[in-house]
């Protein structure tokens, strides 16, 4: 197995409305498995700006970035993949989502804002996406190093 340096991937918690905006980044719903918008960073550019351009890209979404929120690490043992996932909060700017929106990539397959009470019912990650979203602020936290799923 060749190693390889970690991913840095930067995310965007999106709560509008008092709901939380995923995505669903498999290409033919092959996996059901929801996390929030965001990528990879692009070298040159601010981690802002990065995710700006990436919540754009998946959602069509202008967006002000805010303060950082989370840091979440996993990794592939069998590829060697490791990714360090950076949240910020962040509000919408542009106006509310359009409904006939799609990404131009394919990448995102579907978008949509869950309630609090509905994330229980979803299969998402990081685990603590929702706990993180729905507190009013506080330290930044960190999930340590788990495994792909």
């Amino acid at each position: 197995m060749k190693v390889r340096p970690p991913r840095l991937s930067v995310r965007a918690i999106i709560v509008h409305e008092n709901r939380l905006l995923l995505v669903n980044a498999y290409p033919g719903h092959r996996k059901r498995l929801w996390c929030a918008p965001g990528g990879g960073v692009e070298p040159g550019q601010s981690l802002p700006d990065n995710l700006a351009r990436e919540v754009h890209e998946e959602c069509g979404l202008e967006i002000a970035v805010g303060d950082l929120a989370l840091v979440n690490e996993f990794h592939d043992p069998a590829s060697g993949f490791h990714q360090v996932e950076l949240f910020f909060r962040c509000r919408l700017t542009g106006g509310p989502p359009r409904s006939d929106w799609r990404d131009p990539a394919a990448v995102v397959t579907e978008r949509r804002f869950f309630a609090e009470d509905e994330l229980h019912s979803v299969r998402l990650k990081p685990d603590s996406l929702p706990e993180v979203a729905f507190a009013a602020s506080g330290p930044v936290r960190y999930d340590p190093l788990e495994r792909i799923i």
